[in-house]
């Protein structure tokens, strides 16, 4: 049985965690606060604004011919993956790490045993994760959630695009955690480039409609197709970074109630030691007196 200073050490330790996992609980919180806002306000737009890309190429030459729709065969592949700079989130970092293993092991096995599968980390974990793995990762972007904002997104979003009509990949795909609620994170990995073609219905009659372009269709395809690229990869990060603060203020919810359960165990340890030294001394000095009176 540990001694009672052991016990009270434990306990003193356990006290000190169980603050500290408390203030992480009301930071996380406070964060997903505005987290949460940001990524409401921001689905509603890039949903729209899909939609719009959609009805304006829907048949429309110049949106087939876009360089951000050519489709090769794939040899080189760029993976963008979305994970947090901390840890004591839960499997946060490691659902999104294994999502994109099983990606690459199923999807992009040839590839990947030529070195041709490479690694943009938005988020330090998912570097440290894929460089310790031996991928070739770009950490140009580790840093992005110190400050997020759209204009760090979109320069993570232009080196891509200018990369992928280079022709120095062929696929590149975003893996990263979909904001559902706070006890509650969904793994997407979403097609990037090339750019995957809206479904077409054959009893729509969008196609048969004759737009009146202003300014011309040409001006506004060009425009409308890299900054839907640009907002759908800033939206990932968005539901990202709401993600990792509800996934770590679950996590330090369930972690202050752990602390709680074992602060009971260790008090009931602590009384149960404490009084079987009691009992001990008071033997001690009943069988002294005992021997005192027989002499």
């Amino acid at each position: 049985m540990a001694s009672l200073k052991e016990v009270r050490s434990r306990i003193t330790s356990i006290i000190s965690t169980q603050q500290i996992t408390k203030a992480m609980k009301m930071v996380a919180a406070a964060k997903l606060r505005r987290a949460q806002d940001n990524i409401i306000q921001m689905r509603p737009y890039a949903q729209k604004l899909n939609e719009m890309l959609s009805t304006v190429s829907a048949g429309a030459e110049l949106a087939a011919e876009s360089p951000y729709n050519q489709v090769r065969p794939v040899e080189r592949v760029l993976l963008i993956v979305v994970t947090s700079d901390r840890g004591l989130a839960g499997a946060f970092n490691t659902n999104v790490v294994k999502e994109a293993m099983s990606l690459i092991n199923q999807r992009y096995a040839a590839q990947a045993r030529r070195g041709n599968v490479e690694i943009l980390a938005i988020g330090k974990k998912g570097a440290e994760a894929f460089q310790r793995r031996g991928f070739k990762v770009n950490t140009n972007y580790t840093d992005t959630f110190l400050s997020l904002s759209f204009a760090k997104v979109r320069s993570a979003a232009e080196e891509v695009m200018n990369a992928f009509t280079a022709g120095q990949y062929d696929q590149v795909e975003v893996v990263y955690n979909e904001f559902k609620n706070v006890a509650t994170q969904i793994i997407r990995s979403e097609q990037f480039l090339p750019i995957v073609a809206a479904p077409t219905h054959s009893d729509t009659k969008a196609s048969n409609v004759n737009y009146i372009f202003e300014p011309s269709e040409e001006e506004i395809i060009t425009e409308l197709i890299p900054k839907t690229l640009k907002i759908q990869l800033y939206k990932a990060v968005l539901e990202s970074n709401a993600s990792e603060h509800g996934a770590r203020m679950t996590a330090m919810d369930k972690a202050t109630d752990n602390a709680g359960e074992l602060l009971k165990e260790l008090k009931l340890v602590y009384n149960r030691t404490r009084q079987a030294a009691i009992t001990k001394e008071i033997l001690e000095i009943v069988g002294g007196a005992e021997a005192l009176a027989q002499k």
